[in-house]
């Protein structure tokens, strides 16, 4: 069972985002707040799996669900946050993955009604795992594709580097490409020989690899 704590100001849409969740198995919908303040309290009483919240909040409305999830990677490390966006916002997303990715997702609000997408933003999260909303992928491909640092990679390499910036794995992505999840394999160790990832786990190097394709930064 996946413990949910709920950060939402607008009432219509803490509504209907608690329908999407009580239809959820294993979900367990254990509080929902209004603001960050209340926000805050509640997940140190209650120390939930996941926080669902959106970006803006008051007291503030700017930034508040990002800087949340700043302060939970110090204080409550084991709690994932899954951060809603109005609309796909690339900074908000890097601000959100700036101190590590793992059991962190960025995720448009528009996704929530999607009740399988929000099932797999949680599941990811609450596995200690990232996820990424391919719209926000989507608006850096072109850009990244043409990047003289990732001029390393073949173009089938860059295919499947902009696929693990989605949170995909090897088997969704041997999936999407009509190739064998060996061959994805073959790929990803050849992105990580290119791009000079150090040996600290695939994991890890998968995460940095992503993260350097998402930021435009090279090793």
């Amino acid at each position: 069972m996946i413990r949910v704590v709920l950060g939402e100001d607008s009432f219509l849409a803490r509504e209907g985002i608690t329908r999407v969740l009580e239809s959820i198995d294993e979900v367990e919908l254990v509080a929902s707040c209004s603001d960050l303040d209340e926000l805050r309290s509640t997940v140190e009483h209650v120390e939930p799996d996941v926080v669902l919240t959106d970006i803006r909040m008051p007291p503030t409305n700017t930034d508040e669900g990002i800087r949340l999830a700043g302060e939970l990677r110090h204080s409550l490390p084991e709690v994932g946050v899954v951060v809603l966006s109005q609309h796909a916002e690339p900074a908000y997303a890097m601000s959100l993955f700036e101190d590590g990715s793992s059991q962190r997702a960025y995720l448009l609000k528009e996704r929530v009604k999607d009740k399988d997408e929000l099932e797999r933003a949680l599941r990811e999260v609450a596995d200690g795992r990232s996820m990424v909303d391919p719209r926000i992928v989507d608006k850096l491909v072109s850009a990244r594709l043409s990047d003289p640092g990732l001029d390393k990679l073949t173009p089938r390499e860059r295919e499947i580097l902009a696929l693990i910036a989605e949170g995909r794995s090897n088997t969704s992505i041997a999936e999407s490409l009509g190739i064998t999840k060996r061959a994805v394999e073959r790929h990803i160790n050849g992105i990580f020989v290119r791009l000079d990832l150090p040996e600290d786990g695939d994991v890890n190097r998968r995460v940095k690899a992503a993260l350097l394709y998402l930021t435009g930064e090279t090793a």
